[in-house]
């Protein structure tokens, strides 16, 4: 990425702050009311006192393990049983109703199903957190594993590969740019039911103590919280994209130009050269050679 394009980045976060701070200073109550929300000043004061303790960094590491723990699972099931309904009329048959009737489900309504069934909170947050992120992958799996054209899978099998081979050298590379497209989808929705899941069952973590915050009325403590929030899943879904761009460095890149494209230039129309209509001088051919 150019100079030029960090450059207008961060001004534009520097316009949101320049903003936020404005509204909220002036306390502009007009349609919408800033009277009581807490200038970037105040937040960013909250935000360094709470940095300088334990606890801040012991919410932030659970709710980390939290998400890594429960997007590998997903991304690993939902790999394989996307796979799986897309290459097996059985197992399309026997999961895909079942799976069908599961996906339309908030993965934050499963709290209670995780509350009766696990022993602990900490495992049941897990199976939301992968609850959330499993669908999404397990759906761009199955349409990138179909949308894959028969004549790759015919050539290995003309050439004597099995099944295995086919899988792994033809399957699984074609579908590699739909699979960490639902991977980038997941891993965004498993931020948000992880911390709805801290909020209503957790005992730490950064959407809990978000939610402290707000029912003592620290204001400036819940914008920390939805910051942390913020910066955990941009970080997490740009190692998800870079990730997947390294792995699939095979294919063709359009390049990306600030300046617009420049019409081709006309070629010049070569004219075929005419033939002479005078006579051949005497004592030649029109072949060259001398009679």
């Amino acid at each position: 990425m150019t100079g030029g394009r960090w450059l207008l980045r961060a001004a534009s976060l520097a316009a949101a702050l320049l903003l936020w701070q404005g509204l909220t200073s002036l306390d502009v109550n007009l349609w919408l009311r800033f009277e009581q929300f807490p200038t970037v000043g105040e937040i960013a004061s909250t935000f360094a006192e709470r940095a300088r303790t334990p606890g801040y960094w012991q919410d932030l590491a659970s709710s980390l393990r939290r998400i890594v723990t429960g997007f590998v699972l997903a991304a690993v099931l939902g790999v394989v049983v996307g796979t799986a309904v897309a290459r097996s009329r059985i197992a399309a048959d026997v999961l895909g109703p079942l799976l069908e009737v599961l996906r339309p489900i908030p993965a934050i309504a499963l709290v209670p199903v995780a509350i009766l069934m696990f022993p602990s909170n900490e495992q049941g947050i897990v199976f939301i957190t992968c609850a959330a992120a499993f669908f999404p992958v397990l759906v761009s799996t199955r349409h990138a594993v179909r949308a894959l054209a028969p004549v790759w899978e015919e050539a290995v099998l003309t050439m004597g590969g099995g099944r295995a081979r086919v899988l792994f050298s033809v399957v699984l590379p074609g579908a590699l740019p739909g699979i960490f497209g639902g991977l980038s989808v997941g891993i965004g929705v498993s931020w948000i039911c992880v911390i709805s899941a801290e909020m209503i069952s957790g005992e730490y973590g950064v959407g809990y103590r978000t939610w402290q915050d707000y029912t003592v009325v620290d204001y400036p403590g819940v914008f920390v919280g939805m910051v942390t929030i913020g910066a955990l899943g941009w970080l997490t879904s740009t190692a998800v994209e870079r990730a997947g761009r390294r792995l699939t460095s095979w294919l063709p890149r359009a390049a990306v130009s600030s300046s617009p494209a420049t019409p081709p230039r006309p070629r010049p129309s070569v004219q075929p050269a005419r033939r002479s209509s005078a006579p051949a001088p005497q004592g030649t051919t029109t072949g060259g050679t001398q009679k």
